[in-house]
């Protein structure tokens, strides 16, 4: 049974609400049907936000908060995940650049692009992109957040393992395990902790973290944790045609640091490369204002007033719920390359 979506944590800084949030189903291959949410003003830039495994749209709240009222704010729960039903058997690489694709073709509209940021998964997706005509006629940049593209599970320090095909093994096996989790106990608070977020984490933060993660549906976290098992989209980055800016936590267990030091390398036109210390995985949740940040710098560089239009008619089904409370912003110390 699919639980709700979680709240946020109680006493959470609110920011500015939404003026206007509209919802929309996308549908995509292989039957999906994306729960979508449109955030801000007609008129706006628009910037798509892509989550990331065991997660849902909601996480992007903190950041959302920080975009709007100025930005047009474009959020969907990737097949499986939060309100968009599970495709089982679909899971790959190219659903991941389908879901973003059809996303981008009905969220922004025609003659404007956007800029589009992942977590992740979710910036898997957007490699996953990489060459579509989609993306190049609807991104005009992109931001990558704690990801990589390949050796996945060789490179992972989750499990305290000496490097080798033993800590690969068992890591894979983490990331196809199809048992549900259970209640969010002090347990699995710890391991949640460990695996996801820095060692700075509020415990309100934590709460939130293990409850999103706990929500997610068994069967389509061990599907996608099997498509994370083996990925490889190295060939697609030099397809990649946009500014891209790399963003990561310098205590990520889950992608490490050396994944982003290498996609920055490799990246054809990379925009930066963005170092949040003593940060773990869950970059927009434990900075939401660097990431924030680093999102309107690319709106300013690459989208900027030319984005400005006049009011279009509301997309979708009409008004839909107003988001959580995010969790609480963490401190932050950043250094940029």
């Amino acid at each position: 049974m699919r639980r709700g979506t979680p709240a946020g944590p109680r006493g959470a800084a609110a920011g500015p609400r939404p003026t206007e949030v509209r919802e929309l189903t996308v549908v995509s291959t292989g039957g999906a049907r994306l729960h979508t949410r449109i955030h801000g003003p007609d008129g706006a830039p628009t910037v798509v936000l892509v989550h990331g495994w065991t997660c849902q749209a909601r996480f992007w709240n903190p950041v959302l908060r920080l975009l709007l009222p100025d930005h047009r704010v474009v959020v969907y729960d990737q097949r499986g995940h939060g309100r968009s039903p599970a495709t089982p058997g679909s899971c790959c690489a190219d659903a991941l650049a389908d879901d973003l694709c059809a996303v981008l073709a009905a969220s922004v509209p025609a003659g404007e692009r956007a800029v589009v940021g992942g977590h992740s998964m979710g910036a898997m997706s957007v490699v996953a992109a990489a060459g579509r005509p989609e993306l190049a006629e609807r991104a005009a940049a992109g931001l990558l957040c704690s990801t990589g593209v390949d050796r996945l599970d060789g490179e992972s320090v989750v499990l305290p393992l000496r490097p080798g095909p033993w800590r690969g093994r068992a890591q894979r096996l983490l990331l196809r395990n199809p048992l549900p989790y259970g209640p969010v106990t002090p347990l699995f608070r710890r391991i949640v902790r460990h695996v996801t977020l820095g060692p700075g984490a509020d415990p309100a933060l934590l709460l939130w973290t293990s409850r999103m993660v706990r929500d997610c549906p068994p069967g389509a976290r061990a599907e996608w944790g099997r498509v994370l098992a083996t990925l490889d989209l190295a060939e697609r980055l030099p397809r990649l045609d946009l500014p891209v800016t790399v963003l990561h936590g310098s205590a990520d267990r889950l992608t490490p640091p050396v994944h982003a030091r290498r996609l920055a390398q490799r990246l054809p036109r990379c925009a930066g490369l963005i170092e949040l210390q003593n940060l773990g995985h869950m970059t927009p949740l434990e900075d939401p204002a660097a990431v924030a940040e680093a999102l309107r710098g690319l709106v300013r560089e690459h989208v900027g007033a030319s984005a400005a239009r006049a009011p279009t008619p509301a997309v979708g089904d009409g008004p839909g719920t107003q988001p959580v409370n995010p969790p609480v912003n963490q401190p932050r110390d950043r250094q940029e390359r």
